[in-house]
């Protein structure tokens, strides 16, 4: 796991665009403002980019390659056509399965569980009725929250960026793999539910 992922809070970034078919963001530390992540939908085809300026955006597929602003991979967030429900990979930096989410059908506000790499429940994300907080939550306590962050009125009313804060738990040990899993659920909130 990179170094990177142990850090407790992020801001994520969407990129600002009024015509864009891809969602791309940076991810800073809020401390210090510094550029730690680049989160990019680097290989679409002309068929998904069409689908993208339609009511079919919700359905269409992703894939969000997240690396260092070097250019060093660190996680992979991929969904195919989604129908009904989504179910989302996430694959660390070598290309291996580290598990997903799979949304669930009755919820108010959004809600997938986590799952680790043999689809075992690592804990569930919760969306509220308003749609703008979610919280991570694992055995009855909340182990990492999202919350949009307002970007302006001039940036909401004329784009589609979205800005999130992510907050994980000291509680959630460095180095493990729920870690990366919650970091990738940002990218889920966003394209899932927000689009």
């Amino acid at each position: 796991m990179h170094p990177v992922l142990n850090r407790n809070l992020f801001l994520v970034k969407e990129q600002v665009g009024m015509f864009k078919a891809a969602s791309n963001y940076d991810i800073y530390d809020p401390a210090t403002g510094e550029m730690i992540l680049h989160c990019r939908e680097d290989a679409i085809n002309f068929f998904v980019k069409l689908m993208r300026f339609t009511e079919y955006k919700r359905i269409s597929p992703f894939d969000v390659q997240i690396r260092t602003p070097d250019g060093e991979p660190v996680l992979s967030v991929k969904r195919g056509f989604a129908l009904i429900l989504s179910k989302v990979d996430v694959q660390d930096e070598s290309g291996q399965r580290l598990g997903g989410f799979q949304q669930k059908f009755f919820s108010i506000g959004g809600a997938f569980s986590v799952l680790g790499a043999s689809g075992n429940k690592l804990c569930d994300l919760k969306g509220s009725w308003t749609g703008w907080e979610f919280k991570f939550v694992s055995g009855g306590n909340e182990i990492a929250s999202v919350s949009k962050k307002w970007a302006g009125l001039g940036k909401e009313l004329f784009t589609s960026a979205d800005n999130y804060v992510l907050q994980i738990s000291e509680s959630v040990p460095f180095d493990h793999p729920v870690r990366q899993l919650i970091l990738a659920a940002v990218m889920c909130i966003d394209f899932v539910l927000k689009e």
